[in-house]
Parts: structure tokens; sequence; C-alpha cells
């Protein structure tokens, strides 16, 4: 169990349109400018948009791998710790968070081709 940096930011490559942004101490993930995710490969966690009820649903399931970030709306941010969490269920939340972030036509376009 465990993802690497390195596998983390190949899970990326695999969403249409993602870009990267350097903010200092952390990465952020875009999707048409608009962000879905962070990076903090310092201390290997990963920030991922989240609807504020899947944040409380996995801080309060695995407060280990998971914690809250903060909220904004109706999304809750939630931090991974990537040592802690297998690839497969990573990507299914990365692919979650850019969901919730792309444009509808592009995510259709993306479900359409997977």
């Amino acid at each position: 169990m465990g993802v690497s940096v390195e596998e983390f930011l190949s899970m990326l490559g695999r969403l249409p349109e993602v870009s990267q942004g350097e903010g200092g101490d952390w990465v952020s993930f875009k999707v048409r400018g608009k962000g879905f995710g962070y990076l903090w490969e310092r201390t290997e966690t990963v920030g991922l948009k989240a609807t504020i009820e899947e944040q409380i649903a996995l801080v309060a399931e695995r407060p280990e791998v998971f914690e809250p970030q903060f909220t904004a709306g109706r999304f809750g941010w939630v931090v991974v710790h990537l040592a802690k969490i297998d690839a497969d269920e990573l990507f299914e939340l990365v692919t979650e968070a850019w969901c919730l972030t792309a444009p509808k036509t592009l995510v259709e376009a993306y479900e359409a081709r997977s």
C-alpha cells in the first residue's frame, strides 16, 4: 500500500486538460483554470476537492489516511496521506475531484472514453 509522489503525478496524466501551477511549498492542479487538487511534496500529502459529505465520511472512516482541509461553498477539501492509501482508491478520488471541477461536456467526453 502507499502511493509515491511520482505515481500520483502519473495519475494526473490520465485525465484530460490538467495543468500544474507552482505555489511555493505546493503544486496546484487545475482543469480549464479551476482548481481541484494540491500536492505538498515535502509532506507527501495531497489536497483534493470533494463534496462536504464525502469529506466528512472519509475523515470519519479513516482519520489516519484523511484529514479535513477546509470547506468552501458546497465543497469540502480533504488531505490524503499518500503513504497510507492504495493507488486505485486515490485515482478514484482524484477523478472525482476532477469531475467536480471540469465542465460538464469535458466530463461526459472523458466518461464516454473510459
